[in-house]
């Protein structure tokens, strides 16, 4: 009884902490699909140095730690270039670069899947390559895709709970805040824990349906 009176406590404040999270994953992955469509289209450029440009960030990012590039993005720019960054700007900027460099592969793979007949057809009827790409490839290529982003989106909420080193009042954050106060870690981690399964349980059922709904059509 103790315990779920502790739970039923910090509730409100877990989900204002989950408020958070949502917000901020939202956000980064907005901005994380166009610097993956950005970038996924320099990946299957003709142009090497595109492509050598690309490869890049993809590298660098996927090759190093998000906790270094939050702690990077938040403390190191800053200091290096004397301007400063709020956490939560830092947090989704750290979290759409990240997120994006996973996203450059999935439009790649997206893009590609699609039969080079269709680009053909498409500067066959005088579509440039651009009007070609926009009209006829990535809308059949984003349909393929969308199990795929949700997938990331999920990726995504879980990333964020690095941010709380930084001091965003995330949903762990939130939760090291109560049980820093009330000394109860167990009851606290385990709420977080479960709010973290629920919602990431949805949205897996969510990309499931998904992906049957399109293998049928």
């Amino acid at each position: 009884m103790d315990t779920l009176n502790i739970i039923q406590k910090a509730l409100p404040a877990l989900l204002s902490g989950l408020w958070v999270t949502l917000e901020i994953a939202v956000v980064a992955l907005f901005f994380a699909m166009a610097i993956g469509l950005a970038f996924g289209l320099l990946r299957i450029s003709k142009n090497p140095l595109l492509r050598w440009i690309a490869e890049f960030y993809v590298n660098i990012i996927r090759g190093t730690p998000l906790l270094v590039q939050v702690l990077f993005i938040y403390f190191g720019l800053p200091g290096a270039f004397d301007f400063k960054l709020s956490a939560f700007a830092a947090g989704v900027i750290a979290i759409s670069i990240n997120a994006g460099a996973y996203l450059v592969e999935i439009f790649r793979a997206g893009i590609e899947s699609i039969d080079r007949g269709q680009m053909e057809a498409g500067r066959a009827l005088g579509f440039t390559y651009a009007q070609t790409m926009n009209y006829v490839i990535l809308p059949q290529a984003v349909k393929r895709m969308i199990p795929a982003f949700v997938n990331q989106f999920i990726i995504t909420i879980k990333d964020t709970s690095l941010l709380s080193v930084i001091g965003i009042a995330e949903l762990t954050m939130e939760g090291q805040t109560i049980y820093s106060s009330n000394f109860r870690a167990f009851e606290i981690l385990g709420a977080i824990a479960v709010i973290y399964y629920i919602l990431i349980y949805a949205l897996t059922l969510i990309s499931n349906r998904l992906e049957r709904r399109l293998a049928k059509s």
